[in-house]
């Protein structure tokens, strides 16, 4: 199961979010998404966890919690859609 991670401080690493995490279950990845071109973060991360039961309770004990001065926002990552790709970015 992936969880989207979202509101992060732009400072916040990868390794932070696999600790807060990785109390829950065990953790596959973590993906901080970056700006393309300044590579900057963009204030939003992916954890993909191996058990889908852990990542629920990551997620419910985890939302809305702190990290870096920021309150977290958590939620269940859904795929991207043929209509993701058309969107316009929001600026």
């Amino acid at each position: 199961m992936t969880i989207f991670v979202g509101n992060l401080n732009f400072r916040t690493t990868e390794k932070q979010l696999h600790d807060l995490f990785a109390a829950y279950g065990t953790i596959q990845s973590v993906k901080i998404i970056t700006d393309v071109f300044s590579g900057h973060s963009r204030g939003f991360a992916f954890i993909r966890m191996t058990s889908s039961d852990e990542a629920k309770e990551a997620l419910r004990k985890l939302d809305s919690c702190y990290l870096d001065n920021n309150q977290l926002i958590l939620r269940e990552a859904r795929p991207r859609t043929q209509a993701d790709l058309f969107k316009k970015p929001r600026l």
